[in-house]
């Protein structure tokens, strides 16, 4: 009968020890799915942060394809208006005047002028 008690007594001694490794190995996992938990947290966080600052830039684009959208028809305006027959101003020139050409003469730009006021004359 000793022995028995000395069994049952060493059976139970091993059952709290396994219990024991079971619940740190729980208290493990249970903080590992805190962290866990908290780094999805963040993800998600930093994620909202991202899309917010990828709908701004849409939205920055969206305004720019506008404006430059805009500036053609301006651009195709002021090229409508620009004189179509041969002059002594060939295509290159006319861009230059567009451009503001860092190679324009004295002479360039004063022709410039006077084609700009004439035409603004007959407009």
């Amino acid at each position: 009968m000793l022995n028995e008690l000395e069994t049952l007594s060493q059976n139970i001694g091993l059952l709290i020890a396994i219990n024991e490794r079971h619940q740190q190995a729980r208290h493990a996992l249970e903080e590992q799915l805190t962290q866990l938990r908290a780094e999805n947290d963040a993800a998600r966080a930093e994620l909202a942060l991202l899309r917010d600052e990828r709908n701004a830039l849409q939205v920055e684009r969206d305004t720019l394809l506008a404006k430059i959208d805009d500036a053609q028809v301006r651009l195709n305006v002021i090229l409508e208006k620009l004189p179509r027959g041969k002059s002594p101003y060939d295509a290159d020139s006319q861009l230059d005047l567009l451009s503001g050409g860092t190679g324009e003469t004295e002479a360039t730009r004063e022709a410039a002028r006077n084609g700009a006021a004439q035409h603004g004359d007959t407009a």
